[in-house]
């Protein structure tokens, strides 16, 4: 059972159990969405882990609002920022949650779809407004500020070769695939370095660098979600790592949205410990295949998950297979 430990501001103030019970939600959501891998259906993908990850979060003994969701209330049926989850017993708790990261790789069944959470103590994490942001992030054991968002893309990789230690074409550049990334890889190219091209999952690829000798990645860098921004800081909070995000705000509406969610300075230049203060716990679990995780693998008897739960307090991170012999668990919710 787990115990409701109240938060503590000079020490961890999260239940460590609740780190293992994180697991459950993202292995339910990742086989809930894994059952549609392929069948190029996206909006039935994304639907099967937003029910199969609220089930399980109605379970958590904790008292939980979604800060980082799917959209506003009347947006989305399930999971919207400032809804309420948990059995309402426990610590009070924000949550950054994507119950399918890679909608489009989940529907092609192309790697590194992950069902991804965060939880940190309430106000802890960023509340980030439905719009994009421009990032750059590095792996951990390099110097502090080696990186920033301020300094050209060149300028950026010749400075990460450096302090690696390596030519710059050594160092492989991760980016999402898409049109206003174009000027951003040609001169990534023109520095000599390796891009590795992505076509969604930016969570992934920012997670990918800080195990460059697994993931073969050194650098994420570009415009992706701002969401997606805050649950990728969450992750290098426990795994180490630099990280940076700015909004990019492109009319009135979102200026005004991102005002309304407490962000005065909607120019600031956010860093990772600034997107996500304090003990953060985060949890994900892969969908399909890619380069740290597993995808679901559905046996006769038995299913096997492969999941990484992390906790920003004790810096442990723990890299867990399942094989769930209790199949009926996993029937998709009601």
């Amino acid at each position: 059972m787990t115990q409701n430990v109240p938060f503590h501001r000079d020490g961890p103030s999260l239940d460590r159990i609740l780190t293992l019970e994180l697991v459950r939600v993202t292995e339910r959501a990742a086989v809930a969405a894994a059952r549609c891998r392929g069948r190029g259906d996206e909006e039935a993908a994304d639907q099967a882990a937003v029910n199969a990850m609220r089930f399980e979060l109605g379970r958590l003994a904790i008292d939980g609002t979604v800060v980082i969701g799917e959209g506003e209330r009347d947006e989305a049926p399930m999971l919207y920022i400032g809804e309420e989850v948990g059995t309402r017993r426990g610590p009070k708790v924000d949550i950054a949650l994507d119950p399918l990261e890679g909608t489009t790789i989940c529907a092609k069944n192309l790697p590194n779809a992950l069902a991804v959470i965060a939880i940190a103590e309430t106000g802890h994490l960023l509340n980030a407004p439905d719009v994009y942001m421009d990032k750059i992030a590095i792996g951990p054991d390099y110097p502090e500020g080696i990186v920033d968002l301020d300094r050209t893309p060149v300028e950026n990789i010749r400075a990460l070769a450096g302090a690696k230690g390596v030519p710059v074409g050594e160092i492989t550049a991760c980016v999402l695939d898409r049109p206003r990334h174009a000027k951003l890889i040609d001169e990534l190219r023109a520095t000599g370095c390796a891009i590795r091209l992505i076509g969604d999952g930016d969570v992934a690829g920012i997670i990918h660098t800080t195990e460059p000798e697994t993931t073969g990645i050194d650098i994420c860098l570009g415009i992706g979600g701002a969401p997606e921004g805050v649950l990728a800081a969450s992750a290098l909070r426990c795994m180490g790592g630099q990280m940076q995000g700015r909004l990019v705000i492109a009319t009135d509406a979102q200026r005004e949205r991102a005002h309304r969610m407490g962000i005065a300075d909607v120019a600031k230049k956010f860093d990772m410990t600034e997107m996500a203060r304090g003990d953060v716990l985060f949890a994900a679990t892969g969908v399909t295949d890619g380069n740290l995780l597993a995808g679901v693998h559905f046996g006769r008897r038995s299913i096997t998950t492969h999941t990484v739960v992390m906790r920003a307090a004790s810096g442990t991170v723990r890299w867990i297979k399942a094989e769930h012999r209790d199949l009926e668990k996993f029937d998709d919710p009601v």
